[in-house]
């Protein structure tokens, strides 16, 4: 299967909310999380702004986008906003070649680390960052802190959600 990583073009970014949403049904499997399934996706403006900053990119399957990567900086890491790969595309290694074109990036940037926040007992979500090599971050700088704070005004419940960074050498 040949997958291509490339920056998000305008032309993409309406085709991103779909893949999404396709993403969150996986969610439909887990009682307490079933919500997300049914979820709003991140409005084509946002992404556009990603796109603006350099900050997005997509993987292309026979030249159409099935997944996505977001990101935005922070003072000593690149910080994972959102990555969403389509239902059937799942499984395939896409996620890991977007998350090491963000590591590349990261670095190109002078960053230090990668961060994001996840669940953390989904299974393609802590266990799998996990196995990318990612470690769970108790001590939080304030931009996590203020990521956890959002997360949990938004109706996660903070207990089920961790900060993980992965270091860049």
């Amino acid at each position: 299967m040949n997958i291509i990583i490339r920056p998000t073009t305008e032309r993409d970014v309406a085709l991103l909310p779909a893949i999404e949403r396709a993403a969150g049904q996986r969610f439909g499997d887990y009682p307490e999380l079933a919500w997300l399934a049914d979820a709003d996706a991140i409005p084509a403006e946002c992404h556009h702004g990603y796109v603006e900053k350099g900050l997005s990119w997509v993987a292309l399957a026979h030249g159409h986008p099935v997944a996505f990567i977001l990101a935005e900086v922070h003072p000593s890491s690149l910080f994972i906003v959102e990555l969403s790969v389509h239902l059937d595309w799942q499984g395939k290694g896409i996620g890991r070649q977007l998350i090491a074109r963000v590591a590349e990036q990261a670095r190109t940037l002078g960053l230090a680390s990668l961060t994001l926040t996840t669940f953390r007992d989904v299974p393609w979500n802590a266990p799998f960052y996990a196995r990318l090599g990612f470690e769970e971050v108790t001590a939080l700088a304030p931009e996590l802190r203020r990521k956890r704070e959002e997360e949990a005004e938004h109706g996660l419940a903070y207990g089920s959600r961790c900060a993980m960074h992965l270091p860049l050498s």
